[in-house]
């Protein structure tokens, strides 16, 4: 997998955290989860100009995961991947799978979320129709060139997983 350079992204809570773990566990490439470098263990953010050029050293190694959707960047990266893993899965189960990590230590978060942020819940409810048109659009300008896969389901990323790795 040398020279692979993945993208993993989709709504909160949709898996691809624990996507993007399982597949550096299986690869050996380098996981890069954009939350962390946004933000600070204290719960504020770094300015984007840190935030840009934090990115801009991992887009420029040799291979790469990187999760996370940040809109923004997300056209610079999908020129620079080789690959684009979307979990479009169920607004319900992105949900469910927030809540349930509630409490937890994460390693693609600085600090342990202690309740489901009102504002965090309704941008995970708003994720089709905001964010995914975007996605969308860069899937099928990109189609040709990348390999995109599509998960509607943890279960549809696990089985690739032990299919393919």
């Amino acid at each position: 997998m040398e020279h692979q350079k993945l993208l993993v992204i989709g709504s909160p809570g949709s898996g691809k955290s624990t996507f993007a773990r399982k597949l550096r566990d299986k690869t050996g490439l380098p996981l890069h989860y954009l939350d962390m470098l946004f933000h600070n263990p204290d719960r504020t953010t770094v300015s984007r100009e840190v935030f840009d050029d934090r990115l801009s050293q991992i887009l420029a190694s040799e291979c790469w995961i990187i999760d996370g959707n940040y809109r923004r960047t997300l056209p610079l990266r999908f020129e620079r991947c080789t690959g684009v893993f979307f979990f479009d899965v169920p607004v319900k189960q992105c949900l469910r799978g927030v809540e349930a990590r509630i409490g937890h230590a994460r390693e693609d978060m600085p600090w342990i979320e202690t309740e489901f942020d009102p504002e965090f819940r309704q941008y995970i409810l708003d994720f089709k129709r905001d964010q995914v048109p975007s996605i969308t659009e860069l899937i099928e300008e990109y189609r040709e060139y990348k390999e995109i896969t599509i998960f509607h389901s943890r279960e549809e990323a696990d089985s690739w997983l032990d299919e393919r790795m």
